[in-house]
């Protein structure tokens, strides 16, 4: 059995069933959703980009692996899916990155390795460096192809074609499509397994969009009119979102709406600009789309389509504007709901189906390594999805998911933390979301936010302070400190020590 991972950067799951999917062109994934499962209520369970992957990759929530921020690293011999992959014989290898940072504790204090927090998880194999700050590779076959290279901080700039205007958020950067990040990196990944088609591998490709800078080649530039997309979901005014929940002020301030493109501007008043650059993201999305149609065709052409397990996911949502907010530290709907399609070609009959029950990106190891027929490591926060994959639907299943995020920094106050007036260790956030009620729960004594999702699906009439909903705000909490309680850290809970050697016992 050969095993590809394919994940976006930052791609929201309405692209694919929601507000937005009438608005995208996405033809290669609609027709994979209709040769694999779509699981239609799959959750990030943190982010940002560090985080997110770090509990995508171990299984385990943020409260469990702490590698809580981009940078913060993630603890030495914690059990992960490229590990485990390797104890039933694969060797997994990466295109792109996983954003991994080291463990101090486990590396010289010189050690290139503590130099970046785009690290490589350990157990990959690192075929292609493909990462935003860096991303050598690409630079330098971009040279190879005769450009005129920039300052790599330059290089998601737009460029204008007339050089009397300033240039514009959808002109595009110095590249063509066909030399692009995404297209770069596809290239890379079949050509190399190109060469190993004759046997099993295990590969995970991480493409950069669509991440911001929002700023895409032509033709994805202007593939769709802003005019004709629907404005985001929001209140009244900036000042009606601030006075939502002290957070807010702060999840309004940063990042802005300028900050999701680079060497242009923006107006942050402005329906015009706003629209534009939602237009630009659905761009990137569209070709990330037709690169993903390239590594289907391939898989088909070459005769390995039914011997490849294939899953595509994102890492985390993007806000595009709803609630006045860009990127994904907030607690709205748009930063944590993200695709999930898996196909595993020897369980034909639910290929087409779509599940509407929750799941978690913490699901994904003990997936993988079920159908691979290995054992996931004890303690995981995530569950087999295998169930879902075979046409079973178990009687016993998760009701809510579970979310967590950080939002503070050390060796400085971010916008967030200076709005709750929270310190480090309680600038974080929890949130219980059912199939109607979801619950925030701030620490630092911050009031919780309590929104009804049947009534009120874009999370614009908060509740928590209604008397009417009381018992429900309280409900949800108790669930919520019970199901962080059912899942703190329990890699060596479930075995014991005695006379007759160690012991596992199941942990059920």
């Amino acid at each position: 059995m050969k095993v590809l991972i394919l994940i976006a950067d930052q791609l929201r799951a309405d692209c694919l069933d929601g507000a937005l999917a009438a608005h995208v062109d996405l033809p290669n994934l609609r027709a994979f959703q209709s040769e694999a499962v779509t699981f239609a209520r799959h959750y990030s369970v943190t982010n940002p980009c560090g985080p997110s992957r770090a509990s995508i990759l171990t299984g385990l929530y943020a409260m469990n692996h702490r590698s809580v921020r981009n940078g913060t690293p993630l603890a030495a011999g914690t059990p992960n899916l490229a590990m485990e992959a390797r104890a039933l014989g694969y060797e997994p290898l990466l295109f792109g990155y996983t954003d991994t940072p080291a463990d101090p504790t486990a590396h010289a204090p010189a050690d290139p390795m503590l130099r970046t927090e785009e690290q490589v998880l350990p157990g990959m194999r690192e075929m292609l460096e493909m990462r935003l700050m860096e991303s050598y590779p690409w630079r330098a076959y971009l040279r190879e192809q005769g450009y005129a290279l920039p300052d790599y901080a330059r290089f998601y700039e737009p460029v204008s074609p007339d050089p009397d205007r300033p240039p514009r958020p959808d002109d595009p950067p110095f590249y063509r499509a066909e030399h692009s990040d995404t297209a770069f990196l596809t290239d890379r990944l079949l050509s190399d397994l190109t060469e190993r088609a004759g046997q099993d591998w295990f590969a995970l490709a991480t493409w950069i969009r669509p991440h911001p800078p929002l700023v895409a080649p032509a033709p994805y530039n202007r593939m769709y009119d802003p005019a004709r997309l629907p404005l985001p979901a929001r209140l009244a005014s900036p000042a009606d979102e601030a006075a939502v929940h002290p957070f807010m002020e702060g999840a309004l301030k940063s990042p802005a709406m300028q900050d999701t493109v680079t060497g242009c501007t923006v107006d942050e008043n402005s329906d015009a600009d706003l629209q534009t650059l939602r237009a630009i993201y659905l761009g990137l999305a569209s070709e990330v789309d037709a690169h993903f149609g390239r590594v289907i065709r391939w898989l088909k052409e070459s005769g390995q389509y039914d011997d490849t397990l294939v899953l595509f996911m994102a890492d985390h949502g993007e806000m595009l504007g709803d609630h006045r907010q860009w990127g994904k530290q907030t607690p709205y709907e748009g930063a944590w709901h993200i695709p999930l399609m898996i196909r595993d070609p020897r369980l034909p009959e639910a290929h087409g189906r779509r599940v509407t029950a929750f799941s978690e990106s913490t699901d994904i190891v003990p997936t993988i390594l079920d159908l691979l027929g290995g054992k996931p490591p004890s303690g995981l926060d995530g569950t087999s999805l295998r169930p879902w994959l075979e046409g079973d639907t178990p009687q016993e299943w998760r009701d809510c998911v579970h979310m967590e995020l950080e939002y503070g920094e050390p060796g400085e106050i971010t916008s967030r933390a200076a709005a709750t007036g929270t310190g480090l260790n309680a600038s974080n956030l929890a949130i219980l979301r059912e199939e109607r009620w979801k619950l925030v729960h701030f620490n630092g004594d911050l009031p919780p936010l309590l929104f009804d999702l049947q009534d009120d699906p874009h999370e614009l009439h908060d509740l928590a302070g209604d008397p009417a909903h009381a018992s429900t705000l309280l409900r949800l909490t108790r669930k919520l400190l019970s199901h962080r309680m059912r899942h703190q850290n329990r890699r060596l809970t479930g075995w014991r020590i005695g006379s007759g050697g160690p012991r596992e016992y199941s942990q059920s």
